[in-house]
């Protein structure tokens, strides 16, 4: 199994998601099975149904998150320089196929979110992106075809 990463601002941010599901889901999760429990015959119960699957599926997030922060490998991209690209990089890059300019940053796989412009270091741009410099061109092999981009800029 690849090893996951994630950058200081997504450890930052899945620590504030945990707190958030702790301090203020997990009691309102908890105030409604009590309810749902006064409404008598659990086993026509749909309200305590619904309330023991929502629990079901928070405690799941809980211990998915505790897992990342316990086990994930943190990435500071203050220490690492940007003369190469890395997981934590954000990158300029001229897409040689549509002839535009696109900008990612390079993540891992925990943090990745496409429509935000981060692309995990296991995806295919990812792979071909991690180790370039500026200057260099990468050959993305994609289900459509491979498409280059080459590196303008590592910010």
């Amino acid at each position: 199994m690849a090893e996951a990463y994630i950058t200081l601002e997504g450890k930052k941010e899945k620590e504030e998601r945990l707190q958030y599901l702790k301090s203020v889901v997990r009691p309102a999760v908890l105030e409604k099975l009590k309810t749902a429990r006064e409404y008598g015959d659990l086993s026509e119960n749909s309200e305590y149904d619904a309330a023991r699957n929502e629990q079901g599926r928070l405690e799941s997030e809980i211990n998915m998150i505790e897992e990342t922060l316990r086990t994930a490998k943190i990435v500071d991209t203050a220490t690492l320089g940007n003369t190469e690209i890395h997981v934590g990089s954000a990158v300029k890059l001229y897409d040689m196929e549509f002839d535009e300019e696109v900008e990612y940053r390079i993540v891992g796989a925990i943090e990745s979110d496409p429509d935000r412009g981060n692309i995990s270091n296991e995806s295919p741009i990812g792979k071909a992106l991690v180790g370039k410099k500026v200057g260099e061109i990468a050959t993305i092999v994609t289900p459509g075809g491979s498409i280059q981009m080459k590196v303008l800029e590592i910010l």
